[in-house]
């Protein structure tokens, strides 16, 4: 294993300029720096992570909490979480992945250690119980999600607010007027979860703005579930030509549904998720669809706390503006509804 004193023989400085190089702790002119760095790569040198958290005080470590729950659409989560490890990489940090829904007990054991310099926490609810105990402490942390109150808190998410109403503005301007919302399943809705609450309130004020009806039922995915939750549906509202889904399990069976009910897509139905590409992309009718932009949403939490470690950092709310992509999923209403 390459020694630090071996980087300093080979750069031709001393050990204590190489550890100010590593550390930044000093100002090091640009050529010395250069060569120094130069040395490490040719050389391969990696710091001791232990000897280097004791003499900075820090572990270049970024805890990332993210509750794996059942109801949730877990690829979307871990692409977040590799875009959150790949970008941290780029900085010098590693992450600590947290998937426990250990609630506030994971702040207090984060904040009360040295495991890691800052937190980023995913899978925000309106008034989650996480944030006293993060408003209170020094350690720098980014939200990925929205809860109601953002005041001291940096936050990164999608507009899901726009997002719903970028989905209504559509069928509307196709000329739908009875609109539904397939949405997550019932428990993201009583943990009262930004993003699905958030969708929501968008849907319903375009709504309102555009005078079309919208009925909203959450949906627990699966074709079982979908085939009730659309019975529903139909019974309650029967002229619904337009469909909104913000449940990636319940798409394909949607689909299917309506084609065994004799309702083609989009001649009969117009649908348009909320979903990642690739699944609307591969849906048995390529779906127009607002992205969820995982990796963006991933690559700058990370930027937003490493300016914070950096000294840099404002608490702010910082939101990924929603793009709607039409595929062959939407089309007019039919005539005479």
């Amino acid at each position: 294993m390459v020694t630090l004193a071996e980087v300093a023989q080979h750069a031709g400085v001393s050990a204590s300029t190489v550890s100010y190089v590593l550390s930044g702790k000093r100002s090091i002119s640009a050529a010395t720096r250069e060569r120094v760095e130069q040395s490490i790569q040719k050389l391969g040198y990696h710091p001791n992570a232990g000897a280097r958290a004791l003499a900075s005080s820090r572990s270049n470590i970024i805890a990332l909490m993210v509750p794996l729950r059942t109801d949730m659409y877990v690829p979307v989560m871990m692409e977040i979480a590799i875009a959150v490890a790949t970008t941290a990489r780029t900085h010098g940090y590693d992450v600590l992945l947290l998937t426990g829904e250990e609630g506030p007990a994971a702040v207090r054991r984060i904040a009360g250690s040295s495991l890691a310099d800052a937190m980023i926490l995913m899978d925000v609810e309106l008034q989650d119980e996480r944030l006293p105990l993060l408003r209170e402490t020094d350690r720098a942390a980014v939200l990925i999600g929205l809860p109601a109150d953002t005041a001291g808190l940096t936050c990164v998410d999608l507009d899901f607010e726009a997002t719903g109403a970028l989905c209504v503005e559509h069928l509307a301007g196709l000329g739908h007027r009875e609109l539904a919302v397939i949405g997550e399943a019932a428990a993201v809705y009583e943990r009262h979860t930004g993003f699905a609450e958030r969708t929501v309130d968008g849907v319903r004020a375009m709504a309102r703005d555009t005078g079309v009806r919208v009925l909203h039922r959450p949906c627990e995915g699966g074709y079982a579930a979908m085939a009730g939750t659309l019975a529903r549906i139909f019974d309650e509202r029967p002229d619904t030509t337009g469909f909104i889904v913000q449940n990636e399990a319940a798409v394909e069976p949607l689909l299917n549904l309506l084609q065994q009910q004799g309702r083609a897509v989009p001649e009969d139905v117009s649908v348009v998720a909320i979903c990642p590409d690739q699944v609307a992309s591969q849906a048995s009718v390529r779906l127009t669809s607002v992205a969820i932009p995982a990796q963006e949403m991933g690559r700058r939490a990370v930027e937003q706390v490493v300016a914070e470690l950096a000294g840099r950092g404002t608490d702010e709310v910082e939101l990924l503006t929603p793009e709607l992509t039409v595929r062959a999923s939407t089309g007019p209403a039919p005539a005479g509804v």
